[in-house]
């Protein structure tokens, strides 16, 4: 819902600031079919957090939005499309699709970053390993091949409609996706905080 939410906010923002379309349906198809899909199908492999049973159990009734995950997905949603419209706006110094190519390849990214950080709701992605669910870290970097092929590639690049980006163009769409798993980090490291002073409530992504 997050990364939904943020090709939602990309798509309303660029022409709020009057920028051209940022995203092809063939875009948007393949970021619901495949960046979402693969990552989102891996997570479910994700084994339980220590401590879990400690927990607090929640109310039947209680809203899946409880615990800070609506604000989540409004927050890094928009801070994922403000991101996407900038790089649009940089790159529309060359034409519309050499930007179209950056804005789908930096949300692609910004997904996989996003995945990464949210494998645990407190603790620190390098606390708990990057190997200890090697089917997410298998399709994350399947699913980064598939998009850089998407680029290089010259029969998928003309498929989807996409520009040569150089190293440098896709190390900026790199970059500005790793802002996404940071932001989350940071979030968790400002909910951790607040846990010590509220024992009694859990956070929930």
């Amino acid at each position: 819902m997050t990364g939904n939410s943020g090709e939602l906010w990309t798509i309303f923002l660029a022409p709020l600031f009057g920028l051209p379309i940022p995203l092809l349906p063939i875009h948007i198809l393949w970021i619901n079919l495949v960046t979402d899909g693969l990552p989102g199908l891996a997570l479910a492999s994700e084994p339980a957090e220590a401590g879990i049973m400690k927990r607090p159990p929640r109310p039947p009734k209680e809203s899946i939005f409880a615990h800070g995950l609506g604000w989540h997905i409004v927050w890094v949603g928009l801070l994922i499309g403000g991101l996407c419209v900038g790089v649009q706006w940089w790159a529309l110094e060359y034409d519309q699709g050499h930007a179209q190519t950056m804005v789908f390849t930096t949300l692609c990214f910004c997904q996989l970053a996003h995945v990464m950080a949210i494998r645990s709701e407190t603790s620190f992605l390098f606390r708990l390993g990057l190997f200890t669910n090697t089917m997410l870290l298998a399709a994350v970097a399947f699913t980064s091949a598939l998009q850089i092929a998407l680029i290089y590639v010259p029969a998928l690049r003309s498929l989807f409609s996409l520009e040569l980006l150089t190293w440098q163009e896709l190390l900026i769409c790199l970059g500005v996706a790793s802002v996404i798993f940071h932001a989350v980090e940071l979030e968790k490291y400002v909910r951790r905080r607040f846990m010590d002073k509220t024992p009694h409530k859990s956070f929930a992504r």
